[in-house]
């Protein structure tokens, strides 16, 4: 019998929720594990987020590569120095718990993590940055949120430019200094965090994709949903090709 060959595992960051806001569950979309399972070619596995189930050090022992997944719930404004507000939406402050030591520990050690939306976010406010609660509100920009009404197709489909800068890890990679993406998003980056390298912007300005400078490994995160539709769109596909090459190469490095 050919034993079976081990798959790097990605460690999918999971939310928070209520079914029928009576029973709690940690849960993350089937997109996000479809892009890191078909594209990637990665094991995923969904990480209940939460220090009262498992530590920051348990899981860089355990995964070899962590998807930051985007989610309703937004991080906490006390985690960069300010109050909350009603405009700030909800939270999962269990979450936060883990993903923001979670990612300053993956940058000090090189260990691949991929940023989405949310995760977007949390990595600006892991290395210090600050964020506003409602883009659509700043002068001379335009509402960024998923439309409310329509199929799964329409409120995924793509909306605006991203312009990339040339000569960037953006740019080297997928070949171009422009894209079209999604936007689902109603919060977005202040002030950028120490270290953070802006490596695209909505055409309104909005900052849409970045890296860490100086980081040794794969930092790559986007405000953007690129697992939707990962395995055929011309953007998304080579993101997470890229981020499995780079799992795959943490995993073999560290046996």
């Amino acid at each position: 019998m050919t034993p079976t060959t081990r798959r790097p595992v990605v460690g999918i960051i999971g939310n928070s929720y209520s079914i029928n806001d009576r029973y709690p569950v940690h849960a993350g979309g089937t997109m996000n594990s479809a892009a890191i399972a078909h594209v990637s070619e990665c094991l995923p596995l969904l990480i209940p987020t939460d220090p009262g189930y498992v530590t920051v050090g348990e899981l860089l022992d355990l995964c070899d590569g962590f998807l930051l997944t985007g989610g309703q719930p937004n991080v906490h404004p006390s985690e960069y120095g300010e109050a909350e507000t009603e405009a700030h939406g909800r939270f999962d402050r269990a979450r936060d718990a883990i993903t923001l030591p979670l990612i300053r520990a993956c940058v000090e050690r090189g260990q691949p993590f991929f940023g989405i939306c949310r995760g977007f976010q949390e990595v600006n406010v892991a290395m210090g940055g600050t964020l506003h609660p409602e883009i659509r509100e700043l002068p001379g920009r335009v509402n960024h949120r998923m439309p409310p009404d329509g199929t799964l197709e329409e409120q995924f489909a793509l909306r605006h430019k991203v312009v990339l800068s040339e000569g960037g890890r953006f740019h080297a990679l997928l070949g171009r200094t422009e894209v079209l993406t999604n936007t689902l998003h109603g919060q977005g980056i202040m002030r950028p965090g120490k270290r953070i390298v802006i490596e695209g912007h909505a055409e309104d300005g909005t900052p849409e994709a970045t890296v860490i400078e100086g980081a040794p490994g794969f930092t790559m995160s986007v405000q953007w949903h690129p697992e939707w539709n990962a395995a055929e769109d011309s953007v998304s596909r080579p993101l997470f090709t890229a981020f499995g090459d780079a799992v795959r190469a943490w995993a073999r490095q560290r046996r």
